[in-house]
């Protein structure tokens, strides 16, 4: 079966690249990662991928110019393979740079297709849809529509251990992104003085301890007919015998907020990650690190309201003076705010654009 990765902007390679790692061959596309596996593997790829969004199965694909194109194309795709006769079946849809523009009237379209399609297989005219969901998408770019089910379910960055965002949240499929691009050895601390809830923390911890992100969530593959529940079994089975605690080295933050901090604790119980992280109320201008020189990993505030922005400039120059106090360290740093160089008075030697939800951000890398 066809199946594609989704992920945001900016991180499309770094999905292919786990695909990879996991023995499926993918290939990059805009908006994520296209590859082939049997049910049972891509279940396997809802369990371990960090940087992805979602996998979706692929049913079908065509042109559509017109709403009738758009309902032949559903009407000729194969549902009863995959729909059980008391599936549940929302459509979502969106449209970009095509002649059909209207979300709602391909929503409408596509599952009145759905239905004609079921009610000749299953010889009925009514469904009571009281049996397992399969989330359908309609997206139609450039005239060319895919039909897809959504094997996820809940988006994969709900990990589980997050119960409040914080101020300023970074989406752990993101923050996943940001260790992985990050020059960390093995050998190497890592220390986020601005760890506020922990997401960077514990998303570092669970790649340094091979601990499969979606190991105590579950998907709504699981509940297909499709799908081998016995095998799925097995491999989440798998999963929970690679993860290693101590592996996880050296890992630690600190925060001047107590509040966040209280959350960040909360957090790291809550991920399985008890005892094996370390986070401590420290003002930023005042901390030095002994031993080994770290990797500091930062998400500081982007000083998007005006009356904020003086402030955050101010932190970025404190924070030059945490990296220069630290003559071998080394730093990365996401922001939205576009004069961070300026502030902290010194180019990246690597810079990569990303988003953190729909702001545009540089993760700048010293």
């Amino acid at each position: 079966m066809e199946f594609v990765a989704t992920a945001a902007f900016g991180l499309e390679g770094l999905a292919k690249k786990e695909l990879n790692r996991l023995g499926l061959e993918a290939r990059g596309e805009t908006g994520g990662a296209r590859f082939s596996a049997t049910p049972a593997q891509a279940f396997n790829a809802n369990l371990w991928l960090r940087t992805a969004d979602r996998v979706l199965l692929i049913v079908g694909e065509g042109k559509a110019l017109s709403f009738e194109d758009l309902f032949q194309l559903v009407l000729s795709l194969p549902w009863e393979d995959y729909l059980p006769k008391n599936a549940r079946f929302p459509v979502s849809g969106k449209c970009a740079r095509s002649q059909l523009m209207s979300v709602r009237d391909c929503q409408a379209i596509t599952k009145k297709a759905i239905v004609e399609r079921l009610k000749r297989h299953y010889k009925t005219q009514w469904f009571e849809e009281t049996g397992p969901e399969f989330a359908i998408d309609v997206s139609i770019h450039g005239d060319m529509a895919r039909l897809t089910l959504d094997t996820s379910g809940a988006a994969l960055n709900r990990r589980g251990y997050r119960t409040w965002n914080g101020e300023a949240p970074l989406r752990e499929t993101l923050a996943a992104a940001l260790v992985m691009m990050a020059p960390w050895k093995p050998d190497v601390p890592l220390y986020d003085p601005c760890c506020g809830t922990g997401t960077l923390l514990i998303e570092a911890a669970y790649l340094r301890s091979r601990r499969a992100p979606g190991l105590t969530r579950s998907f709504a593959c699981e509940s297909w007919p499709l799908f081998p529940k016995k095998e799925m079994a097995q491999l989440r089975q798998e999963a929970e015998s690679r993860f290693d605690p101590s592996l996880i080295g050296s890992i630690c933050g600190s925060d001047i907020d107590p509040q966040a901090l209280d959350l960040c604790k909360r957090h790291i119980k809550q991920a399985g990650l008890g005892g094996k992280i370390t986070v401590t109320q420290k003002d930023l201008r005042e901390l030095t690190r002994d031993g080994a020189p770290p990797l500091f990993l930062l998400n500081p505030p982007y000083g998007e309201r005006l009356s904020d922005r003086k402030q955050c400039e101010k932190l970025y120059r404190d924070i030059r003076a945490l990296y220069d106090r630290h003559p071998d360290c080394r730093m990365g740093v996401i922001t939205a705010h576009t004069g961070f160089e300026r502030c902290f008075g010194k180019r990246a030697q690597q810079k990569r654009r990303l988003y953190n939800g729909r702001l545009e951000c540089e993760y700048l890398l010293y």
